[in-house]
């Protein structure tokens, strides 16, 4: 694959980005951060990638940077087949309710212009006759829930955009996989409680490429959080209100 990768140099997107690059996958890296993304550019590149790994900057915060980020990464790589976005922000509910620009912050990132980043990258895929489109959700869209009411609404605003493009844009060739991972030990997560059935972000990136190369539409991962999503989906308003999970 030749793929732009926004997100590529931390948690999951990182450990992704190096299986991608273990099997040969021509790759650019995006991302604010160009001394982070040269380090990593030279991982990937240790780690067998096919050909020189381009970086271009592009600040998930700055949608008027989007489209050269995007085409700087097709004039490196030649062609673009897969665009994969694993980048995007987290915050501590209780912070987020305190701190109005750091809301504002968590929901334009997650939710606007991440949308504004994937209607760039969905345009130029179909422009080529079609592609992958890999974007990181959340299991924490799938219901209001106490902890995370915020970050949550963020990704199941996005979700529910990835499913709807998929719908509209598949017969035209755009293959779009929501990847919703659970709970993962990233620094995303550092200092909060671990469930049981945490993952590990190799483990995930091992489900995600998976799940593109099928074209999987959805990805749960680690695969137990299907189970225990379909479990709070269904369980009674009475219920969510007294627990706090």
């Amino acid at each position: 694959m030749n793929v732009a990768f926004l997100g590529a140099s931390k948690g999951m997107g990182r450990a992704l980005a190096r299986r991608m690059a273990e099997r040969g996958d021509r790759i650019c890296l995006l991302g604010r951060d160009l001394e982070d993304l040269k380090r990593s550019a030279a991982d990937l590149e240790n780690l067998g990638a096919t050909g020189e790994v381009g970086v271009t900057s592009c600040d998930l915060a700055d949608t008027k940077g989007f489209a050269a980020a995007l085409a700087a990464a097709k004039d490196a790589l030649g062609d673009i087949d897969t665009v994969v976005v694993s980048a995007g922000a987290f915050g501590d509910q209780e912070a987020l309710e305190a701190d109005s620009e750091a809301r504002d912050r968590l929901l334009t990132l997650n939710f606007t212009n991440t949308i504004h980043f994937c209607e760039l990258a969905r345009t130029m895929l179909l422009e080529r006759g079609g592609g992958r489109l890999c974007v990181f959700s959340s299991v924490a869209g799938e219901r209001g829930r106490k902890p995370v009411i915020l970050y949550g609404a963020s990704k199941a605003g996005l979700s529910y955009y990835l499913e709807g493009i998929d719908h509209k844009f598949h017969s035209q060739g755009l293959s779009v996989t929501v990847v919703k991972p659970g709970f993962v030990k990233t620094g995303m997560t550092a200092g909060l409680d671990p469930p049981p059935f945490a993952g590990e972000p190799d483990g995930v990136a091992r489900d995600v490429l998976k799940a593109i190369d099928r074209g999987q539409p959805v990805v749960y991962t680690p695969a137990i959080w299907q189970w225990v999503m379909l479990v709070i989906r269904y369980l009674p308003r009475a219920v969510m209100r007294r627990i706090g999970f």
